[in-house]
């Protein structure tokens, strides 16, 4: 093959390989893929059935730890998540929030389900023993601790307020945070869902 020919050939697959680097997916979101474990839990749906992230396949799933009586985070990014389905449209119905209980004394089924129901149809509420909890909150390394008992018997939970985003396969691959926009929430989910299909 002539030398022009092979220059010119050369240039041809070096600008395919830029193309094909260049289209890789330019997340908003903290990219973890490769540093946080797989979907897998053994717990307890809001509506008192017992459930594993099998149940959840094929879907991208949003996980967050909170609880009932948690008087401003926890509704606060429920509400975020509620506006980010509502600017999914219809692709919201590939998206699905598992709201994990950290306070499982309070929160039984039937107190998750009355309290997800309230933010968005695309929420189920997760709860189970207290050892099921601290297994699956060590695994996403996921701090929570309860508060001193005030004298009218009411406690808070501190927790932490990530947002562990996984794929249809149940494979870990964002992190975003309550502090996340609206906007990088829904640019992200677009991409991975895109990316899933």
């Amino acid at each position: 093959m002539p030398r022009p020919f092979r220059f010119i050939i050369a240039s041809v697959v070096a600008v395919l390989l830029a193309a094909c680097s260049s289209s890789k997916p330019q997340w908003k979101l903290n990219d973890v893929r490769g540093h946080l474990p797989d979907l897998s839990f053994q717990l307890t749906a809001d509506n008192g059935k017992p459930v594993t992230a099998e149940d959840f396949k094929g879907k991208v799933n949003l996980l967050y730890f909170g609880y009932t009586h948690c008087p401003d985070v926890c509704p606060l990014t429920l509400t975020h998540l509620h506006i980010v389905m509502q600017h999914l449209g219809e692709l919201a119905d590939q998206v699905h929030v598992l709201f994990v209980s950290v306070d499982p004394a309070r929160d039984t089924p039937a107190v998750l389900h009355k309290y997800v129901a309230a933010f968005d149809s695309h929420v189920t509420g997760l709860t189970g023993t207290q050892d099921q909890i601290e297994a699956l909150a060590k695994r996403y390394r996921v701090a929570y601790n309860k508060e001193a008992v005030k004298p009218d018997g009411s406690y808070d939970v501190s927790h932490s307020s990530g947002i562990y985003i996984f794929g249809p396969r149940g494979r870990a691959r964002l992190l975003a945070t309550s502090a996340d926009s609206i906007d990088a929430i829904t640019h992200d989910l677009k991409q991975l869902l895109r990316q899933s299909g």
